[in-house]
């Protein structure tokens, strides 16, 4: 909270409205929302997708207008401080916006692909405003750039400084760009999503480093998410946003502890909370706000094993030199085992880089492992030809992180989901009627059948995927991260939807994430991975309520809760910087073995590295 209530606020957003012209008329994206924050202050705006919250953010720092709106109503005061007066944003022309933009606001963004230049290397990108807002030399602006990357724990700084985004893993992508955010010590920090795309150890550190600006420096933040443990860790004030209107406002406490609207509250009920499963064996649907009177039944399976992997090894090649000769080899996927019954869920868990990926997408053979046995219902998957490979691809079907990246923008959606079977000589009308049945099952109307992607929200997409993967009827579905990307209460949908699909129809799920309570909820069995390998592998019960890696301990620890009065101070996370992967050509690690700690319950005893 504030020290000193007299303080001027850093930022008033006073009666903001917000339009977008589009071709069926005017879009209000905002109408009459009002909210300050003070210096030292962390506000968080929670919402869903399209309730305006980003739409304030990208108002403020006057990039609004890019994206085809107009601030057509309102003021946007800006305190710089310094001795200046107050300035109204509002008001002001693009080239004085543009010298307070990376200055006096900084701003990171949801998505770093695209708040990256792909051209340039990492350095020269973080060097720039450096140099451009604080007259930096060149050497004095590497020296701070690297300081910078050694704060948001990217390892091998002096190296990633040299490198193109390309070459970052998402994770290490939104690192770099909240370094550029944070390098010239703004007034005002936007944050709009900033850690919806990273792992749980990597967003505590994040969090943590946001909250110690905050308080050396007395920045302000404005914290845009739909994570409310994320609220829960952050956030003094919260202001609810639904349909572009502000619903609720309140210190974090009260409005966790007393929520007065029933957006709020259903909202909060929405939020998988880690340890909610404990004392259960099997996974169950959650009780959502205003679906009935009670959460499904628990979903058992059958103790008959559909998928066994075993010594799964997948290394990737480094080229390097005038011949582009292999120099060096990636340890994507070390060594690693487990077994998937009928009917169940394994969730493999873990941060970015740790191959988990890999591992599912290696199963699939969507790349070629190393070496392993792959056995899927008596099918030896790493034996089969390609063209037999492809006739096994209807038992195994992959549902990916991001449904937009994987449909095709220019084909209706029934064509999509049909797409499967006519691949597989199913055609006409039986194939319609098959499309028609699985709208019905994913809880689509049928008249969405003729619309296109981008006329779908983000958790709709995500539903035609998972009808697609069901349109073969297959035995296995692999889901890489399938609702890290959504909305908190469309993840829980899409989470039940699974859940009574698996019950429904004996689907086995290798289900990867790096969201520890989704994965409580969903999962049978979990294995946790570190660098390649499984550290601990066991029913979720055994892991979740008596986890014996270090490795484990610590991925749990990091798991903000969504409770204000259990946040993790930084000096709980004790992190080490992950190792590089990369082995020289010839290396053989040793192979992984385990000590069993309780009935089915596996420990890695091989360094694991940390």
């Amino acid at each position: 909270m504030l020290d000193a209530p007299a303080a001027r606020p850093v930022a008033v957003i006073d009666r903001l409205r917000v339009e977008f012209r589009t071709r069926r008329g005017t879009i209000v994206g905002v109408k009459d929302v009002s909210f300050e924050i003070g210096p030292g202050e962390t506000v968080c705006v929670v919402g869903e997708s399209g309730s305006g919250k980003s739409v304030s953010s990208l108002s403020l720092m006057r990039l609004v207008e890019f994206g085809g709106g107009e601030i057509a109503g309102g003021r946007l005061i800006f305190d710089r401080g310094e001795g200046d007066a107050p300035l109204d944003l509002a008001t002001l022309d693009q080239d004085a916006m543009r010298d307070i933009r990376g200055d006096a606001i900084g701003m990171i963004f949801q998505e770093p692909m695209t708040a990256l230049n792909p051209v340039f290397t990492v350095g020269r990108q973080l060097t720039e405003g450096l140099r451009v807002h604080r007259g930096m030399s060149r050497k004095e602006a590497e020296a701070r750039a690297l300081e910078l990357l050694r704060e948001v724990r990217i390892p091998e700084p002096e190296r990633r400084l040299k490198q193109y985004p390309h070459e970052l893993s998402g994770g290490m992508r939104q690192r770099v760009v909240i370094a550029m955010a944070l390098a010239c010590k703004p007034k005002l920090l936007i944050a709009d999503e900033p850690t919806t795309a990273l792992d749980v150890t990597i967003q505590a550190e994040i969090l943590a480093l946001i909250d110690r600006l905050k308080r050396e420096t007395g920045t302000a933040v404005l914290f845009i998410t739909h994570d409310m443990a994320v609220v829960a860790q952050m956030a003094d004030r919260v202001v609810v946003m639904f349909r572009g209107e502000k619903v609720e406002e309140g210190p974090v406490g009260q409005i966790f502890a007393e929520p007065k609207h029933d957006y709020t509250r259903a909202l909060l009920a929405a939020v998988p909370k880690l340890g909610e499963m404990r004392g259960t064996d099997a996974p169950a649907p959650m009780k959502l706000v205003g679906q009935g009177n009670g959460a499904g039944a628990p979903v058992r399976g059958s103790d008959e094993t559909l998928l066994r992997v075993e010594n799964l090894t997948t290394r990737f090649a480094v080229k390097g030199g005038l011949l582009r000769r292999t120099v060096a080899l990636v340890h994507a996927v070390e060594d690693v085992s487990f077994t998937t019954n009928r009917g169940q869920t394994l969730s493999l868990v873990g941060e970015s880089g740790c191959g988990k990926s890999s591992a599912g997408r290696s199963v699939l053979r969507l790349i070629e492992p190393h070496s392993g046995r792959i056995d899927l219902d008596g099918t030896d998957v790493m034996a089969l030809n390609d063209r037999d490979l492809r006739r096994a691809r209807a038992d195994m079907q992959m549902i990916f992180q991001d449904p937009f990246a994987s449909l095709n923008p220019q084909m209706q959606l029934a064509a999509q989901v049909a797409e499967p079977m006519r691949n597989f000589g199913i055609g006409g009308s039986e194939a319609m009627d098959k499309v028609a049945r699985l709208f019905d099952r994913v809880e689509l109307p049928r008249s969405y059948m003729r619309r296109y992607p981008h006329e779908l929200s983000g958790g709709q997409r995500q539903r035609i995927a998972i009808a697609r993967a069901l349109a073969l009827n297959p035995k296995l579905i692999v889901a890489d991260e399938a609702v890290s990307a959504l909305d908190v209460s469309v993840q829980a949908q899409v989470l039940n939807l699974m859940l009574e699909l698996q019950a429904e129809l004996g689907l086995s799920y290798l289900f990867i994430s790096h969201d520890m309570a989704v994965v409580e909820r969903v999962s049978h069995k979990v294995g946790v991975m570190y660098l390649g390998r499984i550290v601990e592998i066991g029913p979720r019960r055994a892991v979740f309520e008596d986890p014996r890696h270090a490795y484990t301990r610590a991925l749990m620890k990091a798991v903000p809760i969504a409770d204000p009065n259990r946040r993790t101070s930084e000096k709980d996370l004790n992190f080490k910087p992950i190792p590089s992967p990369i082995r020289p050509v010839g290396h053989e690690p040793e192979p992984s073995s385990y000590e069993e700690v309780a009935p089915g319950h596996f420990v890695l005893t091989t360094d694991s590295g940390y």
